[in-house]
């Protein structure tokens, strides 16, 4: 057990903030302002620079390091935005993952590398009008008929909608009721009898584009099957990482808020002194901080603890519980310590708070961690059925 980060993970961490903080505040800004994500051209410097696919194996295009690494370097791009953070996130936590891990390996080296090269962009689409923390009551149909699937549905909350070149998607590959029947798929956009619904308007996650996503007979070759019918437990092994991801994009929120009003409390003056000289505020300092280290060390953990593989359910969903609560809590009290400043669009930290409530919905909201957590604990599966 070593709490010290290696020489070479602290030069990564350093040259990912200096990237970050040099080059992306006015990006993340028009982001926010346009509601719109990064450039493509942007996300395939990140690819020059080796911010894709850090953990993914370098016989894919990734760098072939460790779950810790690609999570230090998110965190430094989640502390700018959570839109200039998403792609480090697709493309190291995220849906790729799964392909990486369970694809046939003809689709494998297909899309992989691609994605570490800056040159594709996948999503997962998961949710559906009566299907979120209920994930196994979703409809989406697929039907295979010789070499192609047949699909049909609609998939919402796709973070990615409309945006991404390709959709790993959820859905029923049989006829087997609950999640024996379910599997994943991958559907480019360009598949025929794929459509999308208008842009999401959110509270949050400005630049992180979502939309419905509409199979009418939507085609795509049987060769694009992840996952068959009656791997759902796979597809859920590897959202255990992609639980820790959003985890980090959330501790982003967080650790940014506090670096940022660190500085603020000791350079705004009030009653002729800096307000940093006031008891309450070192008080409330502290409290921060303490969230802000806990919640990285309870994630470090998910990922350290798996070896590099995929994380166990009991400690992504910890680590994702706690640093979608603290997320909310340490952005609020920065928004607070710095008053009108604060909850002006003027600054960032406004958006943060708006940011933090949105992690804590997507990729399973906070309470479903709490059962997650009991059941892993208890060494039981909780039917909330009955």
């Amino acid at each position: 057990m070593n709490f010290s980060l290696t020489d070479d993970l602290r030069n990564l961490q350093a040259a990912a903030r200096e990237f970050a903080q040099a080059e992306l505040p006015v990006i993340a800004a028009e982001c926010e302002r346009d509601n719109k994500p990064p450039s493509r051209e942007l996300v395939k410097r990140y690819a020059e620079l080796g911010f894709l696919g850090i953990n993914v194996s370098s016989g894919l295009g990734g760098l072939g390091l460790g779950n810790i690494e690609a999570l230090v370097v998110l965190e430094e791009f989640a502390k700018v935005s959570s839109a200039v953070g998403f792609p480090i996130f697709e493309s190291s936590v995220g849906p790729v993952r799964a392909i990486e891990h369970f694809a046939p390996d003809a689709l494998r080296r297909r899309v992989v590398p691609q994605v570490c090269a800056g040159e594709m962009i996948v999503a997962v689409s998961m949710s559906e009008p009566d299907a979120g923390s209920a994930l196994t009551d979703l409809k989406t149909k697929g039907e295979i008929k010789g070499d192609k699937v047949i699909l049909n549905g609609t998939k919402r909350w796709c973070s990615g909608g409309g945006h991404a070149d390709a959709y790993v998607v959820y859905c029923r590959l049989s006829d087997t009721p609950g999640a024996k029947g379910i599997g994943a798929v991958l559907v480019e956009k360009d598949a025929p009898g794929l459509s999308f619904g208008p842009p999401e308007q959110l509270m949050g996650f400005r630049g992180v584009p979502s939309a419905d996503l509409n199979f009418d007979d939507c085609e795509i070759p049987a060769g694009n099957v992840i996952v068959p019918a009656g791997g759902f437990k796979q597809l859920m092994e590897a959202f255990d990482l992609e639980r820790c991801g959003n985890a980090t994009m959330a501790l982003g929120q967080a650790s940014g808020a506090l670096e940022d009003v660190s500085v603020y409390v000791q350079e705004r003056k009030q009653f002729g002194k800096p307000i940093v000289e006031f008891q309450a505020v070192q008080l409330k300092l502290a409290e921060m901080h303490m969230k802000v280290e806990a919640a990285r060390l309870l994630i470090w953990r998910a990922a350290s603890l798996a070896q590099d593989g995929l994380p166990s359910v009991l400690h992504s969903s910890t680590g994702k519980c706690f640093a979608n609560t603290i997320a909310r809590e340490v952005t609020g009290d920065a928004l607070q310590l710095m008053g009108a400043y604060g909850y002006s669009k003027d600054f960032t930290m406004e958006r943060r708070l708006r940011d933090s409530w949105g992690w804590g919905i997507a990729g399973g909201a906070i309470d479903i961690q709490k059962t997650n957590i009991a059941g892993a604990m208890l060494g039981r599966r909780f039917d909330q059925r009955r």
